[in-house]
């Protein structure tokens, strides 16, 4: 899976992803630090990446524009180092792997795994 790391989330995910099969890319490495959400989504969809982000912004933008990509993986919680919890984030992306190739907003807390099909907004 082609997963866009946010600039919220630390560079070291990327190997962390990488060594889980992944193809990861820090948005630091391919678009300007200080780039609007939107402008990230855009390059996401256009790229056919997953946004990985602890922004909840992201959901309320799927949410406002009834869009059907790019997936997004949001991590809540207040520890985000991939030593503390990479294993969580790659077990709930082995387990919803089929709906973020389909469009997902994938939200993941310590406790428990959401899974939200794109799009979230109105339907029909």
């Amino acid at each position: 899976m082609k997963i866009l790391l946010d600039m919220n989330l630390s560079p070291s995910w990327v190997s962390t992803l990488r060594d889980g099969g992944h193809q990861a890319t820090h948005w630091s490495s391919v678009g300007d630090a200080s780039a609007p959400d939107t402008e990230i989504m855009q390059w996401a969809r256009d790229h056919e990446h997953v946004v990985f982000t602890h922004d909840l912004d992201y959901g309320a933008l799927l949410y406002a524009t009834n869009a059907s990509a790019p997936s997004v993986i949001q991590i809540r919680g207040e520890e985000l180092r991939p030593q503390f919890i990479g294993d969580l984030v790659m077990s709930a992306i082995r387990k919803a792997s089929v709906d973020l190739l389909a469009g997902a907003l994938v939200t993941i807390d310590p406790h428990k795994m959401r899974i939200s099909t794109l799009p979230l907004g109105r339907k029909g």
